[in-house]
């Protein structure tokens, strides 16, 4: 890792690639508001696991907020405007969550930014994120903005083809995540996620993805 030479947040920003910033502790301070306006989004659409068009099951549960949701099924991957479990619109995407999607954008250099769904993953202890890229939104000029919670990840940053050489990336609580720009379709992926007990979150990692998908 290359430590950022833009000097945010105590010197502790790094930048891991051209156009991939991580920003540590971003969000710590706002840990309990983001888990307050989580909590209705996931009771009116609780995490499921999908599966590929392959029929193969997605180890990491899901949900979606926003005026989009990304779902797979045997047909393919891509965003609804409504939730296939219960055929109600996703839940609104909660506006802490674009205050803090724009914040983190903004200090990675992406001015703008104004995220339009939030794709919600739920990981125990033992799940995985294979290498993959976002390719389902209308416009790749819009980075991606992930916020960590709960226990540790190691996040892998690829390059643009999936043989290409990978980056581990150690993400904690209250991290955030941001790539655009000419990194925006780099492959990446989580590894297992090793057992362990966050003191606020349990056993589990919710990773927050924002996005402008339309």
């Amino acid at each position: 890792m290359i430590q950022s030479d833009l000097d945010l947040f105590g010197g502790q920003t790094q930048r891991l690639a051209s156009h991939t910033v991580l920003l540590p502790g971003l969000v710590l301070e706002r840990v309990e508001s983001l888990l307050d306006v989580l909590r209705p989004v996931l009771r009116a659409a609780p995490f499921r696991h999908m599966s590929t068009p392959g029929g193969q099951a997605i180890g990491v549960p899901v949900s979606n907020c926003g005026t989009l949701g990304w779902i797979s099924d045997a047909r393919g991957y891509r965003y609804t405007e409504h939730d296939p479990l219960t055929g109600a619109p996703w839940p609104a995407l909660p506006a802490l969550l674009v205050e803090v999607a724009a914040q983190a954008a903004l200090a990675a250099g992406f001015e703008h930014f104004l995220a339009d769904t939030c794709l919600i993953n739920h990981y125990l202890p033992g799940t995985r994120l294979s290498l993959h890229q976002d390719r389902n939104e209308r416009d790749f000029s819009q980075p991606i903005v992930s916020i960590s919670l709960g226990l540790p990840a190691v996040f892998l940053l690829g390059g643009h083809a999936r043989n290409e050489a990978t980056q581990r990336v150690p993400l904690n609580h209250g991290d955030v995540l941001v790539w655009g720009g000419e990194d925006r379709l780099r492959f990446h992926g989580v590894l297992p996620i090793k057992p362990g007990e966050h003191p606020r979150m349990g056993a589990r990692r919710i990773n927050l993805t924002l996005r402008k998908a339309r």
